[in-house]
């Protein structure tokens, strides 16, 4: 399975997977399959694939671990830059859809609405982890350096469970968000137990 993992067309394949989501997207947009308010379905979708590539990036590491298959870590930069597009393809059909792209009404809503200002905290949180999710960018940073940076990613995870949290409130709409806090507190679990100081 590794060296499968390791093939040179691998990588182009999870790529190619990566953008079906929004690939079903501009099909249903064209189709208009989007139902009656298609804005707002796709503000939801965006931020749905961005909240379920976080996961995804997150389960990397115990999956590596626990199934041997270390080829598993070259592909969670990509799917890391993934989750920072979909995340942003949410923020901006926000942007456009609710505000039309007014510059000054999106900073009273982020301000006015806590879960505006969580979902955004996030995504600036996230942009400078895609900004450096390349090797040059690890090496002008340096390796170490980028490493803790890098789990700033903890801090979102939690920003975006509580956005999502904070969205469903409205609806009385829990139940998704259980399973997602559920297997974000797992997966955070695993990693933060490496953080941990070993006994002498």
């Amino acid at each position: 399975m590794n060296r499968l993992l390791s093939h040179r067309w691998a990588k182009p394949l999870v790529f190619a997977l990566c953008l079906l989501p929004l690939s079903w997207l501009l099909y249903q947009v064209v189709q208009d399959l989007l139902g009656a308010n298609p804005q707002e379905a796709l503000i939801r979708a965006t931020g749905d694939w961005a909240l379920r590539f976080l996961v995804i990036v997150l389960a990397v590491t115990p999956l590596r671990e626990l199934s041997g298959l270390s080829a598993l870590a070259r592909y969670r930069r990509m799917l890391g830059v993934f989750m920072y597009f979909y995340a942003l393809l949410h923020f901006l059909s926000y942007s456009g859809f609710d505000m039309g792209f007014d510059v000054a009404d999106i900073f009273n809503d982020i301000v006015k609405r806590p879960f505006i200002l969580v979902g955004s905290l996030a995504l600036q949180l996230l942009t400078p982890l895609a900004a450096t999710s390349f090797n040059a960018a690890i090496r002008a940073v340096g390796a170490q350096r980028w490493q803790r940076m890098h789990r700033l990613v903890y801090a979102v995870a939690g920003l975006a469970i509580l956005h999502f949290f904070w969205m469903r409130a409205g609806k009385n709409d829990f139940a998704e968000v259980a399973v997602y806090a559920g297997i974000l507190a797992l997966l955070l679990g695993w990693r933060l137990r490496k953080l941990r100081p070993r006994p002498r």
